[in-house]
């Protein structure tokens, strides 16, 4: 799910303003940029924040939390959430296949090993989850 929350921008009629998706990704996501093709713009003005957010479902990173405090052996009160890296929470290469094999389980999908390589993070594997769940 990707939105653009809070932008309010105005601009003269005989300026013209872009959006534009860049296509580098970084953790699975696509950055987007604003570009002016005018030297000068005075009158931009952005009153709001400007946030992109492409994230999966809450209950999607809710169950991968539950899965990976299952495979980690860690207590039901830990603080795992979707900024958790599996890493910071104790996981070695091994406790990182064990944990996508449990995601496949639970989820009714395949990940492929390019793919597993790329999820760090309990976030990544909710993104990746719903991803891999859209295609099925």
């Amino acid at each position: 799910m990707t939105s653009i929350v809070g932008a309010t921008i105005s601009v003269p009629s005989s300026r013209s303003l872009c959006f534009n998706q860049a296509t580098p990704r970084i953790s699975g996501l696509k950055p987007v940029s604003v570009s002016i093709q005018k030297k000068s713009f005075p009158s931009l003005k952005f009153r709001r924040s400007f946030r992109v957010s492409c994230s999966a479902k809450p209950e999607t990173v809710d169950k991968v939390c539950e899965i990976v405090r299952k495979q980690l052996a860690l207590p039901a009160d830990s603080a795992v959430t979707g900024e958790s890296k599996f890493v910071s929470l104790g996981a070695d290469s091994l406790d990182t296949v064990e944990i996508v094999m449990g995601l496949e389980e639970a989820f009714g999908i395949s990940v492929e090993e390019e793919s597993a390589q790329t999820i760090a993070t309990v976030q990544d594997a909710a993104d990746l989850i719903e991803k891999l769940v859209e295609k099925k």
